[in-house]
């Protein structure tokens, strides 16, 4: 289910909360917003404007219950079943990436995005395997993505091909894109892209080793 509306602002602070809840799930039964904005990082007004965006879910005076919470909002994040991904770009980093997460997939059970493809124009790893998730060159995105019910994607491709990537994906069908290649992308459709560019935020962070 989509609510409409709600800023990215909003989704991009649920995440948080999840994890926070994971990481006292086994410690308490129940919350407070106070608790879960201190250890979040966020106001607890705000913790309770971010959740009543999708319905009641604390008490007054009691609090949230964690187990609870916890399984709504992975529900409201889609992340009570598998989402399959894709990775575009086996080089230095594509390749960290993807074992990251398929470790943190096979390792923990709350943590469902599945890494299923990978996709790399050099000829020595079409065809071959990493951690057991099959290469693909990305002129087979077109087939691969559909076939393999991939709906999410990370690109790590160099800039100069980032753009055609990101629209061969959201034409297959991808509806994510977490951008690694430093350039705005322009995508067609209803595709939700994140940029992740990793020399702004050394430079942004570089600013503050002078303070």
């Amino acid at each position: 289910m989509a609510w409409k509306r709600i800023s990215d602002a909003v989704i991009r602070r649920l995440p948080l909360y999840l994890r926070v809840l994971e990481e006292v799930k086994d410690k308490q039964i129940s919350i407070s917003s106070q608790e879960l904005g201190d250890m979040a990082g966020v106001r607890p007004a705000l913790v309770r404007k971010d959740l009543a965006w999708f319905g009641e879910f604390g008490k007054q005076g009691v609090g949230y219950d964690v187990e609870f919470l916890q399984d709504e909002l992975r529900k409201i994040l889609h992340l009570d079943e598998p989402i399959h991904m894709a990775l575009v770009g086996v080089g230095s980093l594509g390749h960290a990436l993807a074992r990251y997460h398929h470790r943190r997939f096979m390792e923990d059970p709350i943590f469902t995005i599945k890494l299923v493809a990978l996709f790399d124009v050099n000829p020595n790893l079409v065809g071959a395997t990493l951690d057991s998730i099959p290469i693909f060159h990305p002129d087979e995105i077109a087939a691969v993505v559909p076939d393999m019910d991939v709906q999410m994607a990370i690109i790590t491709v160099p800039s100069d091909v980032a753009q055609e990537t990101g629209v061969a994906l959201a034409q297959a069908g991808v509806k994510a894109i977490l951008n690694f290649a430093p350039v705005n992308l322009e995508i067609p459709g209803n595709v939700h892209v994140a940029n992740a560019d990793l020399s702004l935020e050394l430079q942004r962070l570089a600013y503050y080793i002078g303070t």
